[in-house]
C-alpha cells in the first residue's frame, strides 16, 4: 500500500507519495569495518517532482512520519516552484492531431510532419529535409480524417519503435566500456512506459521507452548508464550515484535538459 502524505505551503495543499527503502541491506563494498565510534548519521530522505507533477519522498523504512513531513516543509519553495514550472510547461503541450503541420522530434530535433496522401503511393515514413514525411493511401474515395489521423499515429509509432531499437543498440555498444562491471551486452526492450525512461531488472535485463529516441543522444545515454549502474548497485544508494558520476560527471544536467522536455517527448 502507498503511502501519502500532504502540506501546505501558502494556500496551496501539496500531497506527496511516500517510498520506503531498506538501507541496511548494504553492497559488499560498502560494509567496511572501522573503529570509529561516532554515531551514524540517519539516512537522508530523498525528495523528486516529476514531469508529472508527483512529488516522491524516498525515505529509510525507519523514517518516521515526523521526518519525512520535516523534510518536505524544508524544500517546501522549491516543490511548490517545481509544481508551478511543470503546470506551465504542460499548459503549452497540446493534444496531437497527427495532421501535416505538427511537431515531431527525433534524436533532440524538431521535425514537421507532412501526410502524403495518393492511391497508388505505398505507405511508408520517411524522415527528409526536415520533415517527418507519411505516406499513406486514403481510406476509400472520402478521407476520414479520424481514422487517417489514427491510421497516421500507429505508422509514426511503429518508426519510433524501429528507430528506437537501432539507435538504443547502437548506443548501449558504445557506452559498455564505460560500464566495466558490465561482462556481457545486457539483454534489453523496447517498451512504451507513462512515467519512466527505462528500467533494469534484478537480472540486470533492461527496459527502454522508445519515446526516448526523440531526446538528443546525450539524454539518451544517460538514461543507458542510469541502468547500467544499477546492474552493479540495484537501488538508488550512495554508491550509484558515485558510479553514476564516474561515468557521466555532468549527468544532473543532462537530467534536467530531459526533464524539461518530457511533456513534449512524451506527448501522443
Amino acid at each position: 500500500m502507498t503511502e501519502r502524505g500532504d502540506f501546505y505551503y501558502g494556500e496551496d495543499k501539496i500531497h506527496y507519495e511516500v517510498v520506503r527503502k531498506d538501507t541496511k541491506n548494504k553492497s559488499k563494498s560498502d560494509k567496511l569495518v572501522t573503529n570509529d565510534t561516532k554515531p551514524r548519521k540517519p539516512r537522508k530522505v530523498v525528495i523528486k517532482v516529476h514531469p508529472d507533477q508527483r512529488v516522491v519522498a524516498t525515505a529509510p523504512v525507519d523514517a518516521s512520519d515526523e521526518m519525512i513531513h520535516d523534510a518536505m516543509m524544508k524544500r517546501a519553495r522549491w516543490i511548490w516552484q517545481s509544481l508551478q514550472d511543470f503546470t506551465k510547461q504542460k499548459e503549452y503541450v497540446l493534444p496531437k492531431r497527427y495532421i501535416s503541420g505538427e511537431t515531431q522530434f527525433y534524436l533532440g530535433r524538431r521535425y514537421v510532419l507532412k501526410v502524403v496522401t495518393d492511391v497508388e503511393i505505398e505507405p511508408s515514413v520517411k524522415l527528409r529535409r526536415g520533415k517527418l514525411n507519411v505516406f499513406l493511401q486514403p481510406n476509400n474515395d472520402q478521407i476520414d480524417h479520424k481514422i487517417q489521423a489514427e491510421k497516421v499515429k500507429n505508422m509514426v509509432d511503429k518508426w519510433y519503435q524501429n528507430r528506437a531499437k537501432t539507435v538504443f543498440s547502437a548506443r548501449l555498444k558504445a557506452l559498455l566500456p564505460k560500464a566495466s562491471w558490465v561482462k556481457d551486452v545486457p539483454l534489453y526492450k523496447v517498451l512504451v512506459m507513462q512515467k519512466q525512461w527505462g528500467s533494469c531488472s534484478t537480472k540486470g535485463n533492461l527496459i527502454l521507452n522508445p519515446h526516448l529516441v526523440k531526446a538528443p543522444r546525450e539524454c539518451i545515454d544517460y538514461v543507458i548508464l542510469h541502468e547500467l549502474c544499477h546492474i552493479a548497485e540495484y537501488n538508488h544508494s550512495e554508491r550509484f550515484w558515485r558510479l553514476l558520476t564516474q561515468v557521466m560527471p555532468n549527468w544532473k544536467e543532462v537530467k534536467a535538459r530531459l526533464d524539461g522536455m518530457a511533456e513534449l517527448y512524451l506527448n501522443e
